[in-house]
């Protein structure tokens, strides 16, 4: 007897239909096709004993289950539950009816309760757009799924209740989530703030710019100045995400099995800090059956990369075009997947490798030569895709003991937010462009005019600096981001002269 059950197989951060077809013929012997890897061929052992654990059995009887498209890899333990109930429903164990209406979903347990998935959120995406009317699957993914409207979604603790529903009618309950009261009501206020930074003026005003139009910026200074401080209160000043942007980044850490049970969508921006240890293909992604990497799990988020100098070279070259592409392709014999990767890179290095750099009263000096070997670990061609270079020095005593608090970050956030709104309905008539830092050539001569004292005074700089065509470009991007922070149409030549005091490393005494 034929019977069909469906599941899902997630690639890149979309899913894919997959049909479990049982069949059960006279004979004896289970065989599993449809190319599926070690933890599906594993899966006789773990239905048997749950299903023995519950009052049901696989009966001695020939099994052929086939998972179509067979051409498609399938991985993971999440068809478990899946299968279980097509061999339930081909041996009549339980009736059918109704069966060939749901997604279902689940990793089991010997004792027949269920464990989490990952990817529950492109798999309710899919389920869907396909006309599926509910989705069943652990109870831990509930929240996460039952974002998707106008789906009926069914969290079970174990197989059980999954049986009792299809053989008695028992109902399941319903996840049932209002998207947008879940989004609004976390959209709290994260645990660092301005307030608490002392001094440092004029880095703060630097984040603000990079904040208000997305730019990459480098934060340069000597141990103890507080750089790793505000990288991490960066996001407090970032706009609130959009509920489009929620889903998004929701969707890329459900592929990788990093939404909280009891968040459901993400509503705080991400914020990432891998250890300079990584590999490349942590990093970007990739891996023989590929998944997403830091920087598409920062998609909408920062990215903070502390040390910048430690980071092995080619790590950091393979940054360097998702950089500018604000995706990431990954290619393979039989397919290619696309992550997104949208997000804004912080780093931060020492001057040196002693850490102090031109200071009188510093207690280790570096020769030139080391201080050469220590700066060149950086490429150029990174260098200039970060659009803000800015050396941070330490916090005198007097600051440091002052009572006053600093700015909150929810006074910086509305001017922020404010520069962000110009700048949706400057390019609202772009599809992917929605902030300063992701302008290229042709937006920048629309959007960027100078008056001529502002073009001689950047030709000087230019000639002066000895900067490429990439850092004229970024220069003039976040001109524009301090033109639009003080509401100004135009680009002026203070913003311009401003904007050129970020280059800390285009000047001579760092690089080259």
């Amino acid at each position: 007897m034929l019977k069909k059950v469906f599941g899902s197989a997630v690639f890149g951060v979309d899913a894919t239909t997959i049909t479990v077809e049982v069949n059960v013929d006279s004979g004896i012997g289970y065989h599993l096709v449809g190319l599926p890897d070690n933890a599906i061929k594993e899966s006789n052992f773990r239905i048997a004993a749950a299903l023995q654990n519950n009052g049901f059995k696989i009966p001695g009887k020939k099994i052929i289950i086939n998972m179509s498209p067979a051409d498609l890899r399938k991985e993971g333990s999440a068809y478990d539950l899946t299968l279980a109930l097509g061999i339930l429903a081909a041996t009549k164990q339980i009736p059918a009816e109704g069966l060939e209406d749901y997604i279902i979903m689940g990793e089991l347990s010997l004792d027949g309760t269920l464990q989490p998935i990952k990817g529950a959120l492109p798999i309710a995406l899919k389920a869907r757009s396909e006309g599926f009317k509910g989705f069943i699957l652990p109870g831990q993914n509930a929240k996460e799924a039952a974002i998707v409207n106008d789906l009926k979604v069914y969290g079970v603790a174990s197989i059980k209740e999954v049986i009792d529903f299809f053989k008695d009618g028992t109902p399941l309950e319903q996840t049932v989530i209002n998207t947008r009261e879940e989004f609004y009501k976390n959209l709290d206020f994260p645990e660092f703030d301005f307030a608490d930074v002392k001094g440092q003026e004029s880095i703060k005003r630097c984040m603000e710019i990079a904040a208000a139009g997305g730019h990459n910026i480098i934060l340069i200074g000597p141990p103890g100045s507080g750089k790793t401080m505000l990288a991490k209160r960066l996001p407090s000043i970032l706009p609130p995400m959009t509920l489009h942007e929620a889903l998004e980044t929701t969707k890329i850490h459900s592929v990788v099995g990093r939404v909280k049970a009891h968040l459901g969508l993400m509503s705080q921006r991400p914020f990432r800090s891998p250890h300079h240890t990584i590999s490349n293909v942590a990093l970007v992604g990739g891996g023989s059956y590929p998944q997403p990497g830091e920087i598409s799990l920062s998609h909408n988020g920062v990215l903070f990369l502390d040390e910048l100098p430690e980071f092995k070279r080619d790590v950091l070259e393979v940054m360097r075009q998702p950089l500018e592409d604000r995706e990431v392709t990954i290619s393979r014999a039989k397919f290619t997947v696309t992550y997104p990767s949208s997000f804004m890179l912080v780093a931060s290095m020492n001057p040196s490798p002693s850490g102090f750099f031109n200071d009188p009263n510093a207690p280790v000096t570096s020769s030139p030569a080391e201080m050469q070997r220590y700066l060149s670990r950086v490429s150029g061609p990174l260098l200039d895709r970060i659009d803000i270079h800015i050396e941070v020095t330490p916090v005198p005593f007097e600051k440091l003991s002052e009572d006053r608090k600093g700015e909150s970050s929810v006074v910086i956030r509305e001017r922020v937010s404010k520069a962000r709104a110009l700048q949706t309905e400057r390019f609202k008539d772009f599809e992917n462009v929605h902030y300063n830092a992701q302008m290229n050539t042709k937006h920048i001569r629309t959007f960027c005019k100078l008056d001529d004292t502002s073009k001689h005074l950047l030709k000087t700089a230019m000639e002066r600096l000895n900067l490429s065509a990439r850092a004229y470009d970024r220069i003039l991007k976040v001109s524009r981001t301090i033109a639009d922070l003080e509401g100004s149409e135009a680009v002026l030549g203070a913003h311009i002269s401003e904007a050129i005091q970020y280059r800390s490393l285009d000047r001579e005494g760092w690089l080259g």
